[in-house]
């Protein structure tokens, strides 16, 4: 700020004595890069405040409106210098020679001043900041434009008059494509343009993380120097809490690694219905010719070790070699389609046909519980029952009145052989009886 200020005042004093339009428009440009570097100190005292309850994001936006800002400032700037280049070239308006020592003077106290900003800034410029980058482009301007008053002026000093003119054309013209740059680049930060290269990098970082299925939705913004990221991952369901958050932080500390200045947040669902896991080992299973049935599928992940069990039913009469190659294919089907499974058990059993719970009729299921219950008419009665449909399996819930003072073995064994003939029924069916002492008036 002080060094554009006095650059400020050695170019309008003696570029209004020597008469040199090039000093002048030099000084001009200073002036208004005074008035914009004024606006961009604001404007990063702002930024840098952290966030409160009115800015929640922080302040960071303050920084692409002080980028704007200067770049309109020096829009107007180029225009300006353009004009007066202009009309000076066709006017031939000689400069004073028996002072161009002073324009010279000028002109090299300018330098000393664009090549200090120059190298402040220019060490800056790692920060990314739009308000270091507005700096550094009107430092360079600043420096770019002397060079060529120099140029300009040095011409016009030995006679070749429009030399001074035409310095001031060629200033404006790049002046006035690093504005615009400068103006479109705020803007589309002020607007929340998402910037492609952080985007594909944000996706190939996700992708490369063992452990994540998929990325639901991914929202990212650039502000300043800072990105923010709100993912929503797709991981296996059989993760529990602990592990699932342990992979989104392990998410979150690579991608703070790959973009620096960054906040990232991190929402983790299961996949789509139809994949999940145990649903999808059954439909596997149930695919390798020769398999009946498949129940009890348990998927387990311990110890960051996934590891599968199941039963499969086949016919009766197969023998012991022929169960065994078709576990084996059941394997191979699990780890083609699902990759890394740690360890995979199978029980091959004996077909038996049962009706499947969550697909038969609710009252004929009802009538075939109860017809069960009664078969043990006269050591209890049926008090309650309670039947649901969840993920694919059927609960039932039976209250059981027993008979007399029946001691709690004989009542639990009565209990399980009731779960047990249900089952036998049934596949996909979880029974659980509640026991409790028949009351006068229980029926």
């Amino acid at each position: 700020m002080a060094a554009i200020i006095s650059v400020v005042v050695v170019e309008f004093l003696l570029g209004f004595v020597v008469g040199s339009l090039a000093i002048l428009s030099d000084g001009l440009h200073a002036a208004l890069d005074a008035l914009t570097t004024f606006i961009l100190i604001i404007t990063t005292a702002a930024s840098l405040k952290p966030p409160d309850e009115e800015h929640m994001y922080g302040h960071e936006k303050f920084e692409p409106i002080g980028g704007l800002i200067g770049g309109i400032a020096l829009v107007i700037t180029s225009i300006i210098i353009f004009y007066e280049a202009f009309l000076r070239l066709f006017q031939n308006v000689p400069i004073n020679l028996d002072l161009s020592y002073a324009g010279f003077i000028a002109i090299g106290y300018t330098l000393c001043m664009d090549f200090l900003r120059v190298g402040v800034l220019r060490g800056a410029f790692k920060s990314e900041s739009a308000t270091i980058k507005s700096g550094l482009y009107h430092a360079t301007a600043d420096l770019g434009s002397t060079l060529i008053a120099l140029f300009g002026f040095g011409m016009a000093s030995v006679g070749f008059n429009i030399g001074d003119a035409l310095a001031s054309i060629i200033l404006s013209i790049p002046l006035a494509y690093l504005s615009i740059k400068l103006i479109w680049n705020s803007g589309l930060e002020l607007s929340d343009v998402a910037p492609m290269d952080v985007v594909k990098k944000i996706r190939r970082e996700i992708v490369s993380t063992k452990g994540v299925l998929g990325i639901r939705s991914l929202k990212v913004r650039r502000v300043g120097a800072k990105t923010f990221a709100e993912i929503t991952l797709q991981v296996p369901e059989y993760l529990g809490l602990e592990e699932s958050h342990e992979l989104a932080s392990r998410v979150e500390e690579n991608l703070k690694k790959s973009l620096g200045n960054a906040e990232v947040v991190i929402h983790v669902e299961p996949p789509e219905k139809e994949m999940l896991t145990e649903k999808l080992v059954e439909k596997l299973a149930e695919q390798v010719e020769g398999v009946k049935d498949v129940h009890e599928v348990n998927v387990i992940y311990a110890g960051g070790r996934l590891h599968l069990t199941l039963h499969a039913r086949v016919n009766a009469g197969m023998s012991v070699q022929g169960a065994h190659e078709i576990a084996e294919k059941i394997e191979e089907r699990i780890r083609a389609k699902m990759g890394a499974v740690d360890h995979i058990t199978v029980h091959i059993e004996p077909f038996e046909a049962k009706m499947r719970g969550t697909v038969v009729d609710e009252r004929k299921f009802r009538q075939v519980v109860h017809d069960i219950v009664k078969s043990f008419d006269g050591v209890l009665s049926l008090k309650r029952m309670v039947t649901y449909v969840v993920c694919g399996k059927r609960y039932v819930d039976l209250d059981c009145c027993f008979t007399g003072e029946i001691p709690i073995e004989e009542a639990h064994r009565v209990a399980s052989e009731i779960e047990n003939s249900i089952k036998e029924k049934f596949t996909e069916v979880v029974v659980t009886v509640h026991i409790e002492p028949e009351r006068n008036g229980s029926s």
